[in-house]
């Protein structure tokens, strides 16, 4: 038997974190949301009015950043703490649905987050999931996943998600923000979202939770348990 790294990219609301979460308890390995991260980022731009056309600003803001994951044993699920804050329902708001792309896309903030997610990744047995975790951060990943869905799919999960945790969204502003986002996400200069060479793709419109689970566990513990 042998660690591996399962590196997983994606558009936004095909359930890829829930599903690389729910790998990586199974496979009893490291979960690690890069696009949470991302979020983080966010919230901290936000919260300190970051002016992005400023390289000094964005530079000085991301040294004042540590993100850190945690795992809550009394709650059972893991926690993405920024500067020792519990973030998890923070980044989740639509103030962050609409700017995270933007903010994503700037590259000094997504070279300084592939370093960090990089070093979070110098030892196997972890699942990351993001938009460029195939292309770029682990191009050498034993197993790449490329997740895909209908944007009336997604766009309905997102709105079940964000409601089910009391926050007042309207459907069409979740699909227009998705839609925008998959623009931003395909289009942006530095490390743009693609299927890397290798990966494996996998359509979860009509999948239930539970069946994207089973596939990746397929694909991984043929690796994992390879002679």
């Amino acid at each position: 038997m042998r660690g591996i790294i399962i590196a997983m990219d994606g558009y936004a609301g095909t359930g890829k974190s829930s599903t690389a979460k729910e790998v990586a308890k199974a496979l009893k390995y490291r979960y690690i949301d890069s696009g949470a991260m991302y979020r983080c980022v966010t919230r901290h731009f936000i919260d300190h009015q970051v002016d992005l056309e400023n390289e000094g600003q964005v530079e000085v803001a991301l040294n004042q950043l540590v993100i850190k994951f945690n795992f809550n044993e009394a709650l059972n699920q893991s926690e993405i703490l920024l500067n020792d804050r519990v973030m998890d329902k923070e980044i989740r708001l639509p103030e962050i649905n609409e700017a995270v792309s933007k903010i994503s896309a700037n590259p000094i903030v997504r070279k300084k987050l592939v370093v960090m997610q990089q070093q979070l990744g110098t030892q196997k047995d972890i699942v990351m999931d993001g938009r460029d975790i195939c292309t770029v951060v682990f191009p050498e990943a034993e197993l790449k996943i490329f997740m895909s869905a209908n944007l009336d799919i997604r766009s309905q999960r997102r709105f079940d998600e964000t409601k089910a945790k009391n926050i007042k969204v309207d459907f069409e502003e979740i699909k227009q923000n998705l839609a925008d986002r998959d623009h931003l996400d395909t289009t942006r200069q530095d490390s743009p979202l693609m299927k890397a060479k290798g990966a494996i793709e996998i359509d979860t419109s009509y999948l239930t939770f539970q069946e994207q689970v089973d596939k990746i566990m397929e694909y991984a513990n043929q690796l994992i348990y390879a002679s």
